[in-house]
């Protein structure tokens, strides 16, 4: 409250025995001069304070029509009916969703295809199997696929890939139960 400006005249505005709060004025005669009433936000301002900011009167109807053309380009956008664009969004993710999968798929078949058969390049180190190859073009996601792929190959042992994409280096490495004892 100390933070606020009010003129000199403050008046004090009580609800029931709950609340009691501080105007700087009465800004309505009557509260049918208000009309129309709109909740925009409500927040927590201090402990036990809440804060709601609202439009009222003819703001009412300027935000519902500045809501009602969104929706209207939003359903132009998505060449559909302003009523269906929830249904035409959820159709999208659908979509969506099962092209990321048909990606990710063909991006590990092509991970796989890239790096060929690599299983001559598996090496004893120590008594342990190390498979460590280089393959190009393939992101995070595509690395552990393969590595997990590798190591089931090898069986027991270390896999290590490494793979440029975009000017960066990833590196993945994974090792079973058995050659992490030993």
């Amino acid at each position: 409250l100390f933070d606020e400006k009010y003129s000199e005249n403050v008046r004090v505005v009580s609800m029931g025995d709950f609340s009691k709060e501080l105007c700087g004025g009465t800004h309505v005669a009557n509260t049918s001069e208000i009309l129309a009433f709109k909740i925009l936000s409500e927040s927590g301002i201090a402990a036990g304070v809440r804060r709601i900011e609202a439009l009222t009167g003819d703001a009412v109807f300027a935000y519902y029509k500045e809501q009602e053309a969104e929706l209207a380009k939003a359903a132009k956008l998505l060449k559909t009916a302003p009523q269906s664009v929830c249904e035409k969004i959820e159709h999208l993710y659908s979509e969506i969703k099962s092209l990321q999968a048909e990606n990710d798929a063909l991006k590990s078949k092509a991970a796989k295809d890239a790096l060929g058969d690599v299983m001559n390049q598996v090496q004893d180190v120590n008594g342990v199997k190390l498979l460590a190859v280089e393959v190009k073009d393939v992101d995070m996601n595509g690395l552990r696929n393969l590595g997990d792929q590798l190591k089931e190959k090898l069986g027991d042992g270390v896999v290590l890939i490494a793979s440029t994409l975009d000017g960066k280096v990833s590196l993945m490495a994974s090792v079973t139960d058995g050659a992490m004892k030993k």
